[in-house]
Order: structure tokens, then sequence, then C-alpha cells
């Protein structure tokens, strides 16, 4: 079950509530005015791998648009794979 804490009680208790939180594995429902704003969890193996994934498929996306971005802008009769085949010959 969730624990709850309001703004000011995450900011006058934030050592605390992060060791337990890391410590017992607490989750907490952050508040504003008593409305629900936040959750404050473990952070899992789980959440890691997602931002791995994330960071690779921005990393390959923005690889492949600077590879369009570089095709658009050749103007070498020979494609890059055949002048690098030509000079590992």
């Amino acid at each position: 079950m969730s624990k709850k804490a309001g703004i000011r009680e995450l900011k006058n208790q934030t050592s605390r509530i992060v060791s337990e939180v890391r410590e017992e594995m607490a989750e907490y429902v952050i508040t504003s005015q008593g409305r629900p704003v936040a959750m404050l969890r473990p952070f899992t193996r789980e959440d890691e791998e997602a931002i791995r994934q994330t960071e690779a498929e921005r990393a390959l996306a923005e690889m492949q648009s600077l590879a369009q971005e570089i095709g658009e802008a050749w103007e070498a009769s020979e494609s890059a794979s055949e002048l690098l085949a030509e000079q590992r010959r």
C-alpha cells in the first residue's frame, strides 16, 4: 500500500522519505492540496532497462537522421560504400 506525503512534507522530510523508498521499497503518492500529483517509488532494474532502451532508440534515430542528411547532400559519383571498398583494396 502506498503512503501519502504532501509537497511540504516531502520538502521537509526528503532524506527520510527517500531512505524509506530505497531501504524499505516504500511507495509514496505525492499530493498537492490533497490531490495526487506524482508517485515516488523504488527505481527497478526494469526502469534501468527501459531507460537504456530509450537511449539506444534515440541514438539510432539520430544516426539514421544523420545518414539521411549525408545521403541527400552526397555529390560524389560513387556511393560511400563503394569508396570505402576501394580504399580497403
